[in-house]
């Protein structure tokens, strides 16, 4: 079973998890991806069972039908890494704005603060957008592996929080 190879049974679980990779070279197979693996990983070493990576162009349909796939399909997080930056083709904020029922900019800003002060330049310039799609929380990261890596240890302490308050789990 998926559980046991995250060393642990049910209880350890804090729920299922969908990888979206905003990326046009990628989308084309023109290059590899080295960043869906990695949060693969630490999404998994977070206690979370991963669903699978979708990859998708830099274009604002492309990826509103990735993130409504994830929230229909009823994970508790989507990751989408690329295309938070200043360039034109970088839509992944804007796109992932008109999915949002609540954003929580205190996250999102954290991810870019510790992002910057670790020198992940990405990360620091990103407009990466966090919030609550339906019962789904949603994270933008910038794509260097740099940004993805301090981005999830910026997020992971909080994740059973946030997934805990949108099951129910947790009342206020």
């Amino acid at each position: 079973m998926q559980d046991e190879s995250l060393g642990g049974g049910d209880d350890d679980l804090l729920g299922r998890a969908l990888v979206v990779i905003v990326d046009d070279r990628i989308s084309t197979g023109e290059v590899a991806d080295t960043t869906g693996p990695l949060v693969t990983e630490l999404l998994g070493e977070a206690g979370l069972v991963v669903d699978g990576t979708i990859v998708v162009p830099g274009e604002s349909v492309a990826i509103r039908n990735a993130l409504n796939t994830a929230v229909i399909g009823g994970v508790d997080l989507v990751v989408t890494v690329g295309g938070t930056g200043v360039s034109p083709r970088a839509v992944t904020a804007d796109a992932t704005a008109g999915v949002l029922d609540r954003p929580i900019p205190g996250i999102a800003e954290a991810i870019r603060a510790s992002g910057l002060a670790a020198g992940a330049v990405d990360a620091g310039l990103s407009r990466g957008l966090v919030g609550v799609s339906g019962s789904t929380l949603v994270v933008n990261l910038a794509a260097s592996r740099a940004a993805v890596r301090d981005g999830m240890a910026t997020l992971t302490p909080l994740i059973s929080h946030v997934v805990a308050e949108l099951s129910g789990l947790e009342e206020n």
